[in-house]
C-alpha cells in the first residue's frame, strides 16, 4: 500500500503521522499560534524532527460554525507558507487542506504534494479535474453539508453503510477521472454526534473493503474532551488513546497537532504487532 508524492513512494503498510499546521486566527485547538515566519518555521521544525511525514497546511477553518472567508483571503493566508516551507525544507511533503480547486492548483504549482478535501470534491466540483491534472495523492473525507450546516444533519439511518455508499460513488468518480492514490478520512466530528464518532471509530475496520489507506483525525476533537468533561488543551491523553485504537482498526495515517506522541503511539502498535 502505496502512494506516490512527487515521485517518492510513501509506504503506508506502516502507519505514518501527519502533522498539523493551522494558518487560520479561528481553528479550534491552535487558532492564531503561527502568525509570523518564525513560528511557523520553528512549528514545522519541530513536527518534522518528531517523525511526521506529511505537514497539512490549512487556511480555512472548519470549526462547526467557523466564519466563511473568500477564495482570495484563503490564497493570501496560505500561498507564502507553502513558498517559506519549500524553501527551507527542501524534502518536505506538503498536504493542503482546502476543498477549493484554485486553492489546491495554486499550491501544487508551488510544490504542495496532495490535497486534503473535507468535501470530497462535493463543494467546488473542478476539484477532482485539478486533482487528475496534477496526477497527486487525494484525501477525501466524508461530510455532510458545510462546516456551518454540517451539526444539523446528523441523521443517519444506517451511520456505516450511508458512509461506505459516499465513499464507493467519490471513488468510482475519481477513478474514472484516472485519479490513483486515494486515502480516506471518514470525518471525525463533521455532521456526526459523538456517539456516532464512536461508533465509525469502533467499525473502522470495515472501511477496508474500499481498498484505500484509512486517514483518521481525531487529535482533541470534542468527541474526545467532551467525554472526559475537559477540554481541548487538555485532550493529548485521550487523543493518544483513541489513536491507538484507530491503529488497531487499520487506519495508516495519523493526523495531528502532537507529532511525539502520535509516533510514540506507532512504535507501541508496531511492537505489539511484529511489525519491523
Amino acid at each position: 500500500m502505496t502512494i506516490n508524492c512527487k515521485g517518492k513512494l510513501i509506504d503506508l503498510n506502516t502507519p505514518v503521522v501527519m502533522g498539523i499546521l493551522n494558518v487560520t486566527p479561528d481553528s479550534f485547538f491552535d487558532g492564531g499560534t503561527y502568525k509570523d515566519e518564525s513560528s511557523i518555521l520553528k512549528q514545522v521544525e519541530k513536527m518534522l524532527n518528531e517523525g511526521a511525514t506529511f505537514i497539512d497546511i490549512g487556511a480555512y477553518s472548519s470549526r462547526p460554525g467557523a466564519k466563511d472567508i473568500s477564495e482570495e483571503e484563503e490564497l493570501q493566508r496560505i500561498t507564502p507558507i507553502v513558498s517559506l516551507l519549500i524553501k527551507n525544507f527542501s524534502d518536505i511533503l506538503i498536504s493542503i487542506d482546502t476543498f477549493r480547486s484554485k486553492i489546491a492548483d495554486e499550491c501544487l504549482q508551488l510544490g504542495a504534494s496532495l490535497i486534503n478535501d473535507i468535501s470530497a470534491g462535493k463543494l467546488d466540483t473542478n476539484m477532482f479535474p485539478i486533482i487528475a491534472k496534477h496526477k497527486v495523492p487525494y484525501i477525501m473525507m466524508h461530510m455532510r453539508g458545510t462546516p456551518k450546516t454540517m451539526q444539523q444533519k446528523t441523521d443517519y439511518k444506517n451511520l456505516i453503510p450511508n458512509i461506505l455508499y459516499y465513499f464507493s460513488e467519490r471513488i468510482t468518480t475519481a477513478r474514472d477521472l484516472g485519479i490513483n492514490d486515494i486515502i480516506i478520512d471518514p470525518g471525525f466530528g463533521f455532521a456526526k454526534t459523538i456517539a456516532q464518532n464512536y461508533e465509525i471509530l469502533q467499525h473502522l475496520n470495515v472501511f477496508n473493503t474500499l481498498n484505500t489507506p484509512i486517514l483518521a483525525g481525531l487529535s482533541r476533537k470534542s468527541m474526545i474532551y467532551k467525554t472526559l468533561n475537559t477540554n481541548a488543551a487538555n485532550a493529548l491523553n485521550g487523543t493518544t488513546a483513541l489513536n491507538m485504537i484507530a491503529l488497531q482498526n487499520s487506519a495508516k495515517i495519523l493526523r495531528v497537532h502532537d507529532v511525539k506522541e502520535a509516533n510514540e503511539c506507532i512504535k507501541l502498535y508496531k511492537e505489539l504487532n511484529y511489525i519491523e
